[in-house]
């Protein structure tokens, strides 16, 4: 499985998520290709290696024509989803990333015209609709397509602070389109109070992100920095992309751990409570002795049960202990495949408990009810039976 994973670290511009892909190997050659048609005669794109806090990074970026009489350039013109829908008509692009390109901006209008309560229709986008965010979001479409990942995932995203401007005023960090397109994405705010994430970064990272955390398991052969326009000290201001195959995860299993401390309780009564416990569903119960709050002596019960039998479980500890209150929590484990095996001796059957992973054996244990009746019923010591039961068992065929 091809993986990619977005590390917003420093947050996420659209410039900045292309440059990353071109810094990660996407031919700039073919890029320019895919968006030759939708720039205006004399405008183009180019990538130059920067560096920001000392990283070397690849920046992204559109130039427009030279100012000349009656040839204003691009700056932020208010575009309709119609108009946004024609140019990206002009690029040379697969027509998966053309309807994923579109997708985008409707998504964007979508978020635009709730936050200003009106028609869709008559949204004019504003900073987006800029031919430079145009050119990130077509040029992001058609770099997703040349990665060909099955899975994208991003870290959380740091958002910046303080205050930005927009063509609607001043607003604090994140601006309420970003706001609106991150919506349950985490985030965070850094040391830096700029904006970090811009519009086109959120809806980017949304798009096509489809869980948020760590890195996930994964070897990875590519790695690309996209810088933004600043250079802040301290902090590299890029997006890291990593790009590789799924590493191979041994899958495991869920369980719930649940746990009191117990210091004012008949001793006498622990025995039951793990007799119901194990009757109700848990997979474990131990008792660990603990030194409680005024010095007293206590003792800990931990069960370990599977989720849905975490009920079941409260509801024995609370009707047969003292406690008035638990905790739990859910955790990952990991358990070797497990067979019994019977073994023939001299003197009768041990069963074996053997313990497995991926095809080799890494335990293999004799019953000890097993080889107590052996040693009962033959006048010999435990010891003795398990001695005779382990030679068998590496005398066995194969």
């Amino acid at each position: 499985m091809r993986v990619l994973y977005f590390d917003c670290f420093s947050g996420i511009s659209g410039d900045m998520a292309v440059g990353a892909l071109v810094d990660a190997g996407l031919p700039l050659a073919e890029l320019q290709r895919a968006l030759g048609g939708l720039l205006p005669p004399g405008a183009h794109i180019d990538a130059d290696r920067v560096l920001r806090a000392g990283i070397s990074a690849t920046k992204f970026s559109v130039h427009e024509r030279a100012h000349v009489a009656g040839a204003p350039q691009d700056h932020h013109p208010h575009r309709s989803l119609s108009e946004i829908f024609s140019l990206i008509d002009r690029a040379s692009l697969p027509t998966s990333a053309r309807d994923r390109a579109k997708a985008m901006f409707q998504k964007l209008a979508e978020a635009e015209a709730s936050i200003h309560r009106m028609p869709i229709e008559k949204v004019h986008l504003h900073e987006v609709g800029a031919l430079d965010s145009i050119v990130d979001i077509v040029g992001i479409a058609f770099a997703m397509e040349w990665v060909g990942a099955n899975r994208v995932s991003s870290s959380a995203l740091n958002v910046g602070g303080g205050m930005v401007h927009s063509a609607h005023g001043n607003f604090p960090v994140p601006a309420p389109a970003t706001m609106k397109l991150l919506g349950s994405a985490p985030v965070y705010s850094g040391a830096i109070q700029k904006e970090l994430v811009t519009p086109t970064g959120a809806l980017i990272v949304t798009t096509y992100a489809s869980d948020f955390g760590p890195i996930p398991p994964m070897s990875v052969d590519r790695i690309g920095y996209g810088a933004g326009d600043r250079d802040e000290p301290g902090t590299p201001n890029v997006l890291r992309v990593l790009i590789g195959e799924a590493a191979e995860q041994v899958r495991g299993d869920r369980v719930a751990v649940v746990e009191c401390e117990i210091d004012d309780m008949n001793p006498q009564i622990f025995g039951v409570v793990m007799d119901r416990l194990y009757a109700a569903g848990a997979l474990e119960v131990f008792y660990v002795p603990v030194q409680m709050k005024k010095n007293r002596p206590g003792t800990l019960l931990t069960a370990i049960v599977p989720p849905e039998r975490r009920p079941a479980v409260a509801e024995v500890i609370f009707r047969e202990t003292t406690t008035i209150g638990l905790r739990y929590s859910e955790v990952d484990r990991e358990c070797l495949q497990r067979e019994i095996v019977a073994i023939e001796t001299p003197i009768g059957s041990v069963r074996f408990k053997v313990a497995s992973r991926n095809g080799r054996m890494m335990n293999a244990v004799p019953e000890f009810d097993d080889c107590a009746s052996l040693a009962a019923s033959n006048n010999l010591s435990v010891k003795e039976v398990q001695a005779m039961a382990i030679a068998a068992f590496g005398q066995r065929q194969p």
